[in-house]
């Protein structure tokens, strides 16, 4: 029977975990609390890749008072050796009694298997425990290995009346500062941020993670590394000289007619990353994009992009979460949208549940889902 000190414990866990939303990637956010009894032993969490699991820092802490304990972990422990050694067998070893793991490995090669270890043991295992909560650590680690592909936010700034820039292009700054620090973490929790190159040559942003301007993150693990950056750019437009390719870790996705010409070569020189991917009409076939960037093994990625891509990613359902961001402010009838939309009547609108509504500075944030 699960009883509150069960639930208090994996709680706890889950709060642990999120510690490393800012610094895990490419690996899912654990955590995990060791304990005898209402007494915790030892509690860890995942912080880097390559580095200790989180049951391996919560075992190390509890030292033999792990033995005949409970853990609760916020993800199957592993059962294969990877970049360091399997945590199911770190448990066994430290003669745990009892592992709660409240979500299985979605990858479908190993799942179930670190649990079986355990039982095969002699060690008690349940299920389930805060699934839900545990769950949402990972939205982009469970999507990619289920269906191959990563959890798309959708980033917009807007006005009271929907418009992103004025009509001449003008956009910095809808927001205030608040909602800019949020941004900076929003960044630094995705594995990928993508635009289009007509934002690039518009506004040439770095879209990088700026730890000076996230603000307190608590006890967050500080971010380690930066975002890959990704530009949709069929025919190789993006500048030698544009601030998004400072620093390397991009790529470019562009037509595949566009690869063996000049200005491709010229990007490839600066060792830059291009992948040739099919092209509609209206842009770039997105679905073909998101199954690249799952074969690269990202998880979260952001989307900030112009009207036309972002349109393309809401008409084809292929947005997870929109993260709005409103200023309290009027920038006029002619002023760039949101998105680009060809809706017709009131039967083709675009329906959206909230998820979340708060108040950032002077701006309100919605985070929304497709209903």
């Amino acid at each position: 029977m699960i009883s509150d000190r069960d639930r208090a414990m994996m709680a706890r866990a889950i709060q642990l975990a999120w510690r490393g939303r800012y610094s895990t990637h490419p690996n899912p956010r654990v955590g995990c609390v060791i304990a005898q009894g209402d007494v915790i032993v030892g509690e860890g969490w995942h912080e880097r890749a390559g580095e200790g699991h989180a049951e391996v820092r919560a075992l190390s802490q509890a030292g033999g008072a792990a033995r005949g304990g409970t853990a609760y972990v916020t993800l199957e422990p592993c059962s294969h050796f990877g970049r360091t050694p399997p945590c199911a067998r770190a448990l066994i070893d430290a003669g745990v009694a009892h592992v709660f793991a409240a979500t299985k490995d979605p990858n479908p090669s190993v799942s179930g298997r670190g649990l079986e270890m355990l039982r095969e043991s002699g060690i008690r295992v349940t299920e389930g425990l805060l699934s839900d909560e545990a769950s949402r650590l990972n939205p982009g680690f469970m999507k990619r290995m289920t269906t191959g592909r990563p959890w798309v936010r959708l980033k917009m700034a807007a006005s009271l009346d929907g418009r992103t820039a004025m009509a001449s292009g003008e956009s910095q700054w809808i927001t205030g500062p608040e909602a800019r620090k949020d941004v900076q973490r929003l960044r630094a929790m995705s594995d990928a941020i993508l635009t289009g190159v007509g934002t690039v040559l518009a506004d040439d942003p770095s879209l990088t993670v700026r730890r000076d301007e996230m603000g307190d993150i608590g006890e967050a693990t500080e971010p380690s590394r930066q975002p890959l950056r990704v530009i949709a750019d069929r025919d190789a437009r993006t500048p030698a000289a544009a601030k998004i390719l400072r620093g390397g870790n991009v790529q470019v996705f562009c037509a595949s007619s566009a690869l063996p010409t000049a200005p491709a070569q010229d990007l490839a020189a600066l060792g830059i990353s291009l992948t040739g991917v099919a092209w509609k009409d209206n842009g770039i076939d997105v679905a073909e994009l998101l199954d690249s960037l799952g074969e690269l093994g990202i998880n979260e990625l952001l989307v900030e992009a112009g009207p036309t891509l972002a349109g393309t990613f809401i008409s084809e359902r292929l947005v997870d979460e929109l993260w709005l961001y409103q200023a309290p402010v009027f920038l006029g009838s002619t002023g760039r949208p949101t998105a680009y939309l060809p809706l017709d009547s009131m039967a083709d609108k675009v329906q959206w549940k909230v998820l979340d509504r708060r108040q950032v500075g002077e701006d309100q944030r919605l985070i929304l889902a497709r209903r």
